[in-house]
């Protein structure tokens, strides 16, 4: 019989980033006893990547905004494929989730009355994110942190959840997890689980994501019996770096973008203005001039009377326009674009509201932003698809487990809006926190299935068993480079088929690895565990984007170049996992009532065009 250590909580949350804390915190202050489970150590959370800002109709910076308005930006963005609850909520309690920060302690960048200040973001109509200079998503770490080790959670950091615990019914009951320092095992019982686990986009060679990406929670969620939608929808941002390759991908805020940056090919060009889609048309600057003159309305602090520059467009179309121009030979020296900020606001100005990158350009690439443009180019950013959720609750298909943040599935539809993301995790966070703490509330503590644990550990245990094997770290490149060349930005049916296969063959490898035997310190023990989530996530993937037979959003199909106007216009793709088999079906999407598509309708019409 193995060791290992026994727990028992009210609700358990699965990562520590920004949806994590705020259900920790929101748990903990409904009377839930609480646990954080993250990977990494606290603070060390994917949310400090979102740099530019989260999105909210406060109206600061621009009277004009409010929650319809965002809604309606939120379901254009994703083409009409999101839950409209979730986007009509979100919509509605941003605002109040982001002054409840301020409360907090969190320090945004002001107006000159003193207000919280917002500035522009692509397929946004009005300037609505909130901001801390470039450094937004730190800093809310920072807040949350600091208000949730004054909540009474327990925090159990460099910790991996490799499986989740059920009952006989499918009940989620807790979560088995293993120590990354010294490999201890640890068992826990709770009465609610909430995956607050980020993304997926280490399954992908050139990503904006750390290492812990390696979509866990989209994992242990399908494993336990629930249901994956709208996998098929990987958010590439049009501008990660470049150059040097050590450095390939790092994320480059699209508040670069916001505060007037512009993109411009090898010959000069400002080529965005020739990849204005039909529907995005009426919104976007059509000339150098409007587009300048709207940078000068800005910069002044006045509000915006003309159309926002086609460098705004939202992030799938600017991706793809880069892409184009690197692959019809317009690329920069080192295959992307050329973002330029230094002739568009003066070097102080760029300081004071950039000032990470700045440091990041002059210290990896020797680039002064005040000075030169950067390179910039798609880098796989953000996974649209994850685990459904109920609108209200963020409960999974699998009772008592609930999902939140990039984990979770519904809000973003198609693609998702810079500066939605923040402003996601603190809103459906709090609701997820809310919900499994009142479920607890009405249940008594369940038992450990201590076959089960042993299993998990029995499975946890397997690569350190082999006393041959191929190294995982060989495994997990090859498996990322295969997604990056076949399942990347433009896809194809030949292509995805292909994945599919390569995929199998990697299952078997992954099997297949040994780490040695050691269970203190051993990174190549965690890869090998952790490629079995990337295999079935990538797998999810791949079959969504093989059966989605469109572009939208997200997704690009070469063989099938622009949307469907039919079934895939109101269909969404539900995976699920059949013993060792991930799965695939259709469902059509509920349709918002009259009130909300009205506000609509214009937009809806301009997408059929």
């Amino acid at each position: 019989m193995s060791e290992y250590e026994t727990h028992e909580y009210d609700v358990i949350v699965i990562g520590a980033g920004g949806a994590g804390l705020r259900a920790a915190i929101e748990a903990a202050r409904s009377g839930a006893k609480t646990a954080i489970i993250c990977k990494s150590l606290l603070g060390k959370a994917h949310t400090v990547m979102a740099e530019g800002g989260a999105a909210a109709a406060l109206g600061n910076a621009d009277d004009r905004d409010g929650w319809k308005v965002h809604f309606k930006d939120t379901m254009k963005g994703g083409k009409y494929l999101n839950n409209w609850r979730m986007a009509q909520i979100h919509a509605q309690e941003s605002a109040d989730r982001i002054r409840e920060l301020e409360q907090w302690g969190a320090v945004f960048d002001r107006t000159p009355a003193g207000l919280i200040n917002q500035r522009n973001f692509g397929g946004h109509t009005y300037p609505r994110l909130a901001h801390v200079a470039d450094s937004t998503g730190l800093e809310i770490i920072r807040t949350l942190q600091e208000k949730g080790i004054h909540s009474g959670i327990d925090i159990f950091m460099e910790y991996t959840v490799s499986h989740l615990l059920q009952d006989d019914d499918g009940t989620c009951t807790g979560c088995v997890a293993y120590n990354r320092v010294d490999g201890a095992m640890h068992a826990y019982s709770a009465k609610s689980t909430i995956l607050a686990t980020g993304g997926i986009t280490r399954c992908w060679s050139v990503c904006s994501g750390s290492w812990e990406y390696t979509g866990d929670g989209h994992a242990l969620a399908l494993n336990a019996g629930a249901e994956l939608i709208d996998m098929e929808f990987v958010q590439f941002h049009p501008t990660g770096m470049v150059w040097p390759p050590s450095v390939r991908g790092i994320l480059v805020t699209e508040g670069v973008r916001g505060e007037g940056g512009v993109l411009r090919n090898s010959e000069g060009k400002r080529f965005m203005f020739d990849n204005v889609p039909e529907m995005f048309k009426g919104d976007h600057a059509e000339t150098e001039e409007e587009a300048t003159e709207w940078v000068r309305q800005v910069v002044a602090g006045e509000k915006a009377s003309v159309r926002r520059p086609p460098e705004l467009l939202t992030r799938d179309v600017v991706a793809k326009a880069i892409n184009k121009e690197v692959a019809e030979g317009r690329g920069s020296t080192h295959g992307g674009a050329y973002l330029d900020i230094a002739n568009q606001r003066s070097a102080e100005e760029i300081i004071a509201k950039l000032p990470s990158m700045h440091h990041q350009f002059r210290e990896l690439a020797g680039v002064d932003i005040t000075k030169e443009p950067m390179e910039v180019g798609p880098t796989a950013h953000y996974v649209m698809g994850g685990v459904r959720v109920n609108a209200e609750s963020q409960e999974s298909t699998v009772s008592g487990l609930y999902a939140a943040g990039e984990v979770s599935s519904g809000l973003h539809g198609a693609n998702r809006l810079g500066g939605n993301s923040l402003s996601d995790l603190i809103v459906f966070g709090k609701r997820a926190g809310e919900f499994a703490a009142k479920r607890s509330a009405e249940m008594s503590q369940p038992d450990l299935d201590l076959k089960q644990v042993e299993s998990a550990i029995e499975d946890n245990l397997r690569p350190l068993k082999r006393e041959s094997g191929e190294n995982p770290g060989r495994v997990y490149d090859e498996l990322r480079d295969m997604m990056q060349a076949k399942v990347g930005i433009i896809r194809t049916e030949a292509e995805l088929k292909s994945a599919l296969k390569d995929l199998d063959t990697f299952r078997e490898r992954i099997q297949n690895t040994s780490s040695g035997n050691s269970m203190v310190y051993n990174s190549g023990w965690h890869q090998a565990l952790d490629l079995q989530n990337m295999a079935d996530i990538s797998t999810a993937c791949t079959l969504a984007a093989l059966t989605r037979t469109e572009s939208r959003g997200g997704h690009t199909r070469d063989d099938f170049p622009v949307p469907d106007k039919g079934m895939w216009s109101h269909t969404t793709n539900v995976i699920w996992k059949d013993g060792a088999e991930v799965k695939i079906r259709q469902e059509e999407l509920d349709q918002p009532p009259e009130e909300l598509e009205q506000l609509l309708d214009r937009s809806k019409k301009e997408a059929s065009k």
